[in-house]
């Protein structure tokens, strides 16, 4: 039960952030500082709020009228082959990541982007590339 309507708060909370920034990008007439960006936080933080959730009350509601496709749907969610191929998947978007995002912060530095935001850019590549280092280590150490 509390699981029901705290999505339905934040279904509304949701649509209240996306109402909030559009009412700001509308009424602010010249932004400045924080003020450029924030109308557009609140709408992308509303519009993914809105969606998660509204699709989270959707399934439910399909699920709780079909049994069969909640069985078929564990079935596949435990499936050893499945989860092969999503951690297939997932290694492979890694992997290209490590190249994308190491040419993108090349072009930023050529492009002479400030530099925080290059070095925010650089903490967050070598952020990930240490958590994959950590848990290649862990999982090394396991097997």
């Amino acid at each position: 039960m509390k699981n029901k309507s705290s999505s339905y708060f934040l279904v509304f909370l949701g649509a209240l952030l996306f109402v909030i920034g559009l009412f700001l990008i509308k009424t602010t007439v010249e932004p400045q500082g924080i003020m450029k960006a924030l109308p557009y936080v609140f709408i992308g933080l509303g519009c993914g709020i809105f969606g998660q959730r509204m699709g989270n009350i959707i399934s439910r509601k399909v699920m709780k009228n079909n049994p069969d496709i909640v069985k078929q749907l564990e079935i596949n969610k435990k499936d050893e082959r499945n989860i092969a191929i999503s951690n297939l998947a997932k290694a492979k978007a890694y992997d290209s990541m490590i190249f994308i995002f190491g040419a993108l912060m090349l072009s930023f530095a050529l492009m002479g982007v400030d530099t925080m935001a290059i070095l925010l850019l650089v903490a967050a590549y070598l952020f990930v590339i240490v958590y994959g280092l950590y848990y290649l280590y862990k999982y090394n150490k396991e097997m």
